[in-house]
């Protein structure tokens, strides 16, 4: 089984939302971080 940038987005988001019901304040560097990493991948920098 081949594991893609569509498979490793949902499992992202489970992580980071579990991780922000425990300690909330690492909201903010998360949501950062998933957005910085979008739009590299949106660009096309990360592939």
């Amino acid at each position: 089984m081949v594991l893609g940038i569509a498979h490793l987005t949902p499992v992202v988001a489970l992580i980071a939302g579990v991780l922000i019901l425990f300690m909330p304040r690492l909201l903010n560097i998360i949501v950062a971080i998933y957005l910085i990493l979008v739009g590299l991948v949106g660009l096309g920098v990360i592939q």
